[in-house]
This record gives C-alpha cells, structure tokens and sequence, in this order.
C-alpha cells in the first residue's frame, strides 16, 4: 500500500477484518484481509481521533502538508537504516512497496494478482516498476562479479 493511502486511512475503512479504501492516485477501490499481524501494529499504535494510523493527526494543520512532513522523516530515516545495513540502493517507502511486488513475482504469483494489489490500473505499470527492479538487482549481481575478479 502507499504511504499516501496508509495515511488517509480512516477507522471506518475497517470493518468486520476487511479493509477497503480508495486509492488516492487512481481512486481504484481496493479491499484487503486484515490479518492478525496487522492487527498487532495497530493495537501498539492505535490513536485517538478519525485515523487508522498515527500518520495525520487532527489538529488543524493541513492534512496533506502533515503527510508531506511524514514522509520526507520516514524516509530519511529509512535510508540511515539502509545506509547501517550497507544496503547498495537507497532504502526509501518506495523501494520498500515495490520490492513486495519483486518479492510476489519471485514467488510466482500471476502479474495480474501483482498488479491489482498495487492499485495499478494497467498491467503495462506493473511491468514497468517490475522492470525498473530487475535492472537494479542484475546491476548489483554485475558489481557483485565483476569486484570479484578485479
């Protein structure tokens, strides 16, 4: 999910152990089990107020400028855990969303199943951040081998 929809998320958008939201980018309806695990962070978590998540808070302040805010921290902080770890890219909310979906094709599951749990419109999109993947990891492969026989 993107953090853009992870943050508008309301406590309505759950119900019954399903949750179901409208993408923000596309306005695609999207529904999704919620499973135990996800329950787990949100009982840690959980806040006071109309938000699912700890994102926006209700104080007056607009709503997409706190979102902006959010954002830009997280991923700052995503990327000196990347740095610690000696990641070779950038940890960022993107690499994270978009490695799930080089993750479900590593496991074989059908482009079309990637795709709608992207809230992709077309299959062409998912093929292109597939894309864009895969050329990472084969460069990181190419380094690999190549430091090796210098």
């Amino acid at each position: 999910m993107s953090f853009v929809d992870m943050s508008y998320l309301k406590k309505s958008n759950l119900q019954n152990g399903i949750l179901t939201y409208r993408r923000r980018k596309t306005g695609q309806l999207l529904t999704v089990r919620w499973e135990p695990c996800m329950q787990d962070i949100l009982d840690r978590y959980t806040i006071p107020g109309p938000y699912l998540l700890p994102i926006l808070q209700p104080t007056g302040q607009d709503e997409y400028e706190q979102y902006k805010k959010r954002l830009r921290h997280i991923n700052r902080k995503l990327k000196l855990i990347g740095q610690l770890v000696q990641l070779p890219l950038p940890l960022t909310l993107y690499v994270a969303r978009h490695t799930w979906a080089s993750a479900a094709k590593a496991k074989h599951i059908p482009l079309s199943v990637i795709s709608q749990s992207m809230g992709h419109h077309s299959e062409q999109t998912t093929l292109i951040y597939l894309a864009s993947l895969d050329t990472a990891v084969v460069d990181n492969a190419n380094k690999m081998i190549l430091d090796s026989l210098c």
